[in-house]
């Protein structure tokens, strides 16, 4: 959370803010291979100016200046890795430099499995920036280290593992799209546990005490999303109360969030291959949150991939 200060324009009782405060920053960071450009540009679609590869040392430089610049810049997201040759293993103290000034970023850090970024960066033929004379594992490593302490202080971990490029944008101006993006905003995701939990998940649901619709021959090719499906699911002993009693959960603990300065909260809800029952509870519950007037939407991880 930004430091309240008494100078500048602050007011402990909530007064008046600053410039800074007032300026909308977005600091993109994560491991090479996973997603940065894919993020800079969806934070462009929705309004950004977006400045990439920017050394850390030029960080408040440039969030002075889009408080100088007004309009358009007053929305800057500042994107960094590891090829500027001004990068530091610091980047975390830069980010709280930029607290201690006013300012208060929202720090996106995307991520995905070591297998992944090696498979990316080999369809692509390039070498990691970091692996010197080692091998793509070797640079992976090194940048997981430097960039950990950054990783902690992230507002979004975006795990790209699993994630197409239309995914990912999707996701990005979800998050950073609505005219109130300072809002707490809750993703509901669908996944199958034996894929993997996701990583980002902040609370995490398990769908499978309900029965499955696969061992169902007029369901089995279908999914959650479908009419047939979701009923055969939501109508199910336990179902009902299961969703009630998580989005209440949910809807208890969003203001506690919101004080702490939380802006995005994943909801994971499992089943065993993410088609049929994750997906029918996660669109129903993501429903009943917006009901209650919450910014929520449902994505389904790994619908399709069976």
């Amino acid at each position: 959370m930004s430091e309240v200060r008494t100078t500048d324009g602050y007011a402990p009782d909530g007064g008046a803010a600053t410039a800074e405060a007032d300026t909308t920053l977005v600091v993109v960071t994560g491991l090479s291979g996973g997603g940065r450009s894919t993020v800079a540009r969806a934070l462009e679609n929705v309004g950004y100016y977006v400045v990439d590869n920017l050394p850390q040392a030029l960080m408040l430089d440039m969030a002075e200046l889009a408080v100088k610049a007004g309009g358009a810049a007053r929305r800057t997201a500042m994107v960094l890795d590891v090829r500027s040759r001004a990068f530091s293993t610091d980047l975390a103290g830069a980010i709280r430099e930029l607290r201690d000034r006013g300012f208060s970023p929202r720090v996106v850090f995307v991520d995905a499995d070591d297998e992944v970024l090696i498979r990316r960066f080999e369809s692509v033929r390039r070498s990691h920036p970091l692996q010197g004379e080692g091998r793509l594992a070797d640079g992976i490593a090194v940048e997981r280290g430097l960039l950990e302490e950054a990783r902690d202080q992230a507002d979004v971990i975006i795990d790209t593992s699993h994630l197409n490029v239309n995914q990912l944008r999707r996701r990005i101006e979800e998050l950073f799209g609505g005219e109130d993006a300072r809002r707490l905003r809750v993703t509901v995701i669908s996944f199958g546990f034996k894929y993997g939990l996701p990583p980002d998940a902040d609370f995490v649901l398990d769908a499978r005490f309900l029965p499955n619709p696969y061992w169902v021959p007029e369901l089995r090719e279908h999914t959650g999303r479908e009419e047939a499906v979701s009923a055969y699911v939501l109508g199910q002993e336990g179902a009902d109360a299961f969703v009630a009693a998580y989005a209440d959960l949910v809807n208890a603990t969003t203001a506690g969030f919101e004080r702490e300065g939380k802006r995005y909260l994943t909801v994971a809800v499992g089943c065993t291959g993410g088609k049929h029952r994750s997906v029918a509870i996660a669109e129903e519950l993501s429903g009943r949150l917006r009901q209650s007037g919450l910014a929520a939407n449902a994505q389904h991880r790994d619908l399709g991939r069976e």
